[in-house]
């Protein structure tokens, strides 16, 4: 389905926006940390993508990979 470059751009904002409350609420992180955390990830370098259809999944969905990155860079920073 194709989608206009507004209507990607505000899926893609709907789904960070979601990514950003979820860090804070769930991990406790600073709104700054939160935002640093979502827009130097490689996960908003794919979700800033339009083919790769990640801002057609859910934030959850989405959620779940930036999760597993930051944990990935956490256990590499800790060794």
């Amino acid at each position: 389905m194709n989608v206009s470059q507004a209507e990607f751009q505000n899926m893609k904002d709907e789904i960070v926006k979601d990514l950003i409350a979820r860090l804070i609420d769930e991990r406790g992180l600073t709104m700054q940390e939160a935002f640093d955390a979502v827009y130097t990830s490689r996960l908003f370098e794919k979700l800033s993508d339009p083919k790769t259809g990640l801002y057609f999944q859910s934030s959850g969905y989405v959620y779940s990979f930036l999760d597993s990155e930051l944990e990935e860079t956490k256990n590499i920073e800790g060794q």
